[in-house]
Parts: structure tokens; C-alpha cells; sequence
């Protein structure tokens, strides 16, 4: 059994980044089917994961202890190997002063909670940010 490195490369380029590092790098933990090669192995991926299954060894980790608790999905990946985030949904609504000169202008503020990520992830972003960036998104 081993856990399996997603992504080697951290990239975002929403303001997520500010606890992505607190998140876990490896899902897991896999079955290995076989060896193939020298420093690859095959693994045993869930259904609808679209990874190819054989992976270097510098992107697996070895799984200790008796048990394991398998995480059923991996997260949502672009064809790139980033990790696809955005919005799920709106938790919290605020208004936050921001004052521009000698005015104090209201902001609204949302609490998202965020695609593939858990709900302790979620930040507070600017609503008119977070429409430009997502305009698919209606909360």
C-alpha cells in the first residue's frame, strides 16, 4: 500500500493559497498491482479516476501500520495535473468597511466554501472577485 502524490507542482492562482500548504499532498492509500520498470509501479486507482495508473517512484509514498482507510475519490484534476478548484457555495455573507481616501466604502464579503477541498478550507473573498473570476458561478 502506498499514498499517492497528486501534484508535484503547487500551483493556484486564487487567494486558496493562503492554507493549501496546510492541506495533505498525498491521497491514498493504493493497492500496488505491479512493478513496472525499475522505479515505477502500477496502481489500483478508484473507478472514473481519469490518472493513468503507473506512477514514478518520487510520487509515492509507503504506507505503515496494519490498517488503512482508503479516501474513496481523488480530487478533481485539469489536464494539466493541477488540482481544479472553485466555488461550491456561499456560507456567510458580510459587509466590511474599506476606506478608499477619506471615504469608507461597504465591501461584501462571502464565506465560499471551495470544490475539492473540505469545508475548514473555506475563506472569506470579496463577492465582486470572486464573480469576475467565476461568472458561471449564481449563489
Amino acid at each position: 500500500m502506498v499514498y499517492l502524490k497528486v501534484q508535484p507542482y503547487r500551483h493556484t492562482s486564487l487567494s486558496i493559497h493562503r492554507c493549501i500548504k496546510l492541506h495533505s499532498k498525498f491521497y491514498g492509500p493504493f493497492r500496488i498491482l505491479e512493478t513496472v520498470g525499475q522505479t515505477a509501479y502500477k496502481l489500483l486507482l478508484p473507478d472514473g479516476c481519469k490518472l493513468h495508473p503507473t506512477f514514478h517512484v518520487s510520487h509515492l509514498k509507503k504506507h505503515h501500520g496494519p490498517q488503512a482507510v482508503p479516501e474513496p475519490t481523488l480530487p478533481l484534476i485539469d489536464d494539466k495535473g493541477n488540482i481544479q478548484t472553485g466555488p461550491a457555495a456561499v456560507l456567510e455573507r458580510k459587509l466590511v468597511p474599506r476606506k478608499q481616501g477619506d471615504i469608507s466604502i461597504p465591501v461584501v464579503k462571502w464565506l465560499i466554501e471551495w470544490i475539492n477541498l473540505p469545508v475548514e478550507a473555506a475563506t472569506w473573498e470579496d463577492a465582486s472577485f470572486i464573480q469576475k473570476i467565476f461568472p458561471d458561478f449564481q449563489p
